[in-house]
C-alpha cells in the first residue's frame, strides 16, 4: 500500500481585511476561525491552496 502523507493546517489570523479570493480558499480548506485545525491528504491541490493563504496558516506533517 502507498505512503499516504498527512499534513495538518492550522488558521493562525483571521480572514478579516482579506481578499475574496483569500476568504474562500480558506473556506475550502475546511477553516474558518483563527486558531482551527485540518487534516487533509498532501496533494499538489492543497498544497497550492495552501501556498494561496500562506500568510495565514501553518502548516505540519502528522505522524501516522
Amino acid at each position: 500500500m502507498a505512503d499516504v502523507r498527512k499534513i495538518r493546517i492550522t488558521q493562525r489570523k483571521s480572514v478579516i481585511d482579506e481578499l475574496e479570493n483569500a476568504k474562500r480558499t480558506i473556506k475550502a480548506l475546511g477553516l474558518g476561525r483563527p486558531r482551527s485545525a485540518v487534516v487533509h491528504t498532501d496533494t499538489p491541490q492543497i498544497r497550492g491552496m495552501i501556498n494561496a493563504v500562506r500568510h495565514l496558516v501553518t502548516v505540519e506533517e502528522v505522524k501516522s
